[in-house]
């Protein structure tokens, strides 16, 4: 079989330009710092690189949820703890009012007048927001859960609407508590009646002074309120501690695809630098044989 001189030279440049491609493609790889700057550098690769930026940012999405969270069962909580010592605050003036031989009217007047200032401070609390939003209010829009006036709830739902956050791909934790989950309710017209926190507070102000008698019974009331409350802050306690958890496997899970998307995509400093060095001592050797294979013609001399 003839070999042409135009065939060789072809043959040469096809090697060439084959070299200097490489080259090229080592040097964007050291100046981007990626292995993976356009989807044909390695199809499989690229398609590995998206799903896991995927992976992460559901992963960031979730970190983010869980700060939220957090940050709303800690307003929750020590707000809770709050009212629950004034409670027991209230408990104590009751238990005192229940001691009719030996308290005057000034002093029943002074107890009234100070279970009446905690109902205030109780409502103040049970008013709290977090990001414009009322802490035991549940989805509601309003800006506060009770009316400051009546003591009334304004809020919306009793927990059948829950406010969950998303923490992972497979767990979903409920991030508040609605007023009568936790104060009770008050429905005067209900079988039996019942009585929320700020309305069995608010009798104890007033019979206090009008009615000691009455007390034996708020005061058995009272303490069915401050069970449920105790009850909800163990409830916002667990939640909290789930999403402690929650935090701690996304950070790991965060490291975990960081780490895996830079084995992806991120090139090794040195193995490109070694390969560049290699490609570029090929190119030149290339050179100089193909300097040598093509010889010039008489046509190159008459030019």
């Amino acid at each position: 079989m003839r070999i042409t001189h135009k065939a060789v030279v072809q043959t040469s440049l096809q090697g060439l330009n084959r070299n200097m491609d490489a080259i090229q493609r080592l040097q964007q790889q050291l100046t981007s710092g990626k292995t993976i700057n356009k989807p044909s550098d390695d199809p499989a690769g690229t398609n590995a690189a998206i799903l896991t930026r995927q992976e992460l940012a559901t992963a960031t999405q979730h970190a983010r949820n869980i700060s939220d969270g957090m940050g709303f069962l800690d307003a929750t909580d020590s707000t809770l703890q709050n009212m629950i010592w004034q409670v027991q605050k209230v408990r104590d003036l009751t238990v005192k009012g229940l001691n009719t031989g030996a308290m005057g009217e000034d002093s029943r007047a002074a107890i009234a007048t100070e279970v009446a200032g905690i109902r205030e401070s109780l409502l103040g609390l049970a008013n709290r927001t977090v990001q414009n939003r009322p802490i035991f209010g549940g989805i509601t829009a309003g800006p506060a859960a009770y009316d400051v006036a009546s003591g009334g709830y304004v809020g919306s739902g009793d927990g059948g609407t829950p406010i969950n956050r998303q923490v992972s791909d497979a767990d979903v934790i409920r991030i508040d508590i609605t007023g009568p989950e936790v104060f009770g309710v008050n429905d005067p017209g209900a079988t039996p009646p019942t009585r929320d926190l700020f309305a069995i507070v608010g009798d104890i102000a007033g019979d206090v002074v009008a009615d000691p008698a009455a007390l034996e019974g708020h005061l058995a009331a009272l303490d069915e309120a401050l069970s449920r409350m105790l009850k909800g802050a163990a409830d916002i306690g667990t939640r909290t501690s789930r999403l402690e958890t929650a935090k701690q496997v996304n950070a790991d899970l965060q490291l975990s695809l960081t780490s895996r998307s830079a084995d992806i995509e991120n090139v090794d400093l040195a193995k490109t630098i070694m390969n560049l060095q290699m490609q570029q001592t090929g190119y030149e050797a290339a050179l100089g044989a193909t300097a040598k294979a093509i010889q010039p013609s008489l046509l190159d001399f008459l030019r």
